[in-house]
């Protein structure tokens, strides 16, 4: 009896661990929500909707809550974190910065949502992601020409953005036509981070200030450097969302006419839904999610894989690439995909031929030099998961006897060294025979 209830106690817990993200399908995982207030979870049920209907299994939790973990046993219970608690300052748990930054690590996925009450914790973690939240905690975004027309909003903090990056991958392929509706507070990035990307930018009359005060020195964020949604996509595909407003995420957000000043069209409904559904959707490996399959090599005639090549042999290279479409696994079709054949550098760089149903494929002759090579794939592109594929084959010279018995290029030598011979032999009879 003891033993029948410890299956039944474990039962659930073997269950969760099994809900992680897989290679047949990137986007069958948990999430762990943490919010400042449970109020929250009604306040922004249409952003949390858009993912429970998209097969997503959210379980809200409150930030302090002694009992929250993101592992157990060395296994992680979630494959994604959404942080809907800007005024935290300390997790409960066994959750802290660098619990968070090691799930990350580990390929995970992480949105973050601050505000103008945002803590150093929060502030901390968002550093460590690759983004500078305005230091002045009183400070607010504001546009004098870009803000949403409201008659209740006079310090023209509520803004009206629709300066998105240009990404079909990212954002989808459907125009976002509606301003983002945005109150929030600003955050810089490391241009020299080609990682940390801006999905939704300030205008250049826009500047980070405490609204309700007077500025007394120049604001330390000014016009388009100031960004209000960003992403990060790691070195090891994990995703990253920072926003600089929780509100954006808001029903009432979601759900309220905009007009931008110096506009003549209203809205009925903002672009805020769209906008953050589609941004989810790539965060949460929905869409931009490559992986290959069935590499290939073999010499040309041929069908089995060899153990080495040999110099000046002709081989064919083909990988399959598919793009995970939310549903299922769909060809990946570009122009773009390159193949190496390295050692130490590249010494073949071919671009793939494609059938447009998501086989690539090339064909070379290895070059004059033996030694061990490398086919290797490394395909980054924006948006995309980084593929990186090498396989290392050595390359052996010609043996002793598979070398061509006569060389064409030197027939003058052995023509010399006849004549030479000749030579000497008609010599050797005159100087014997002849007086």
């Amino acid at each position: 009896m003891t033993m029948f209830r410890t299956i039944l106690i474990l039962v659930p817990f073997f269950a969760t661990l099994c809900s992680s993200f897989s290679p047949e399908s990137p986007t069958d995982g948990r999430i762990l929500v943490l919010l400042d207030d449970f109020a929250l979870k009604s306040s922004h049920s249409l952003f949390f909707k858009s993912l429970q209907t998209r097969g997503f299994d959210l379980d809200f939790k409150l930030a302090d809550d002694p009992q929250i973990a993101l592992q157990r046993y060395g296994k992680y219970l979630y494959d994604g974190l959404i942080l809907f608690s800007p005024t935290v300052d300390r997790f409960g748990g066994s959750i802290d910065t660098a619990s968070i930054l090691e799930f990350v690590d580990s390929g995970n996925d992480l949105i973050i949502a601050a505000d103008q009450s945002a803590s150093e914790l929060i502030r901390d973690i968002a550093f460590e992601c690759g983004v500078d939240f305005d230091e002045d905690p009183e400070a607010l975004v504001i546009d004098h020409t870009s803000y949403a027309v409201s008659e209740i909003e006079g310090h023209h903090t509520l803004l009206a953005s629709d300066d998105f990056i240009q990404s079909e991958v990212i954002l989808g392929s459907r125009k976002i036509e509606a301003p983002v509706l945005y109150k929030g507070i600003g955050h810089s990035v490391n241009p020299a981070n080609s990682m940390v990307l801006k999905v939704l930018s300030a205008s250049p009359a826009a500047y980070s200030a405490n609204p309700h005060s007077k500025l007394s020195n120049p604001p330390s964020l000014i016009g388009s450097s100031i960004s209000l949604v960003s992403v990060v996509q790691a070195r090891n595909n994990a995703r990253i969302l920072i926003s600089g407003s929780l509100s954006v995420f808001s029903n009432r957000f979601f759900q309220s006419r905009v007009q931008k000043a110096g506009s003549s069209i209203k809205h009925e409904k903002s672009g805020n839904e769209q906008f953050l559904t589609e941004l989810s959707k790539w965060i949460f490996h929905e869409r931009g999610h490559l992986k290959a399959v069935t590499v290939r090599h073999h010499k040309i005639g041929e069908v089995v894989e060899p153990s080495f090549y040999r110099i000046k042999d002709d081989l064919e290279y083909s990988v399959e690439i598919y793009e995970w479409s939310g549903a299922n696994w769909e060809p990946y079709v570009a122009d773009d995909v390159q193949l190496q054949f390295y050692m130490m550098s590249p010494y073949v760089l071919k671009t793939m031929s494609t059938n447009q149903k998501g086989l690539y494929h090339s064909s070379f002759r290895v070059p004059d030099v033996y030694g061990v090579f490398q086919f290797k794939v490394e395909y980054q592109r924006l948006g995309y998961t980084s593929l990186s594929l090498s396989k290392q084959i050595p390359v052996r010279p010609f043996r002793h006897n598979e070398y061509e018995r006569f060389i064409p290029a030197a027939y003058p030598y052995y023509g010399a060294s006849f004549s030479m011979m000749a030579g000497f032999f008609i010599f050797t009879m005159a100087y014997l025979y002849t007086k």
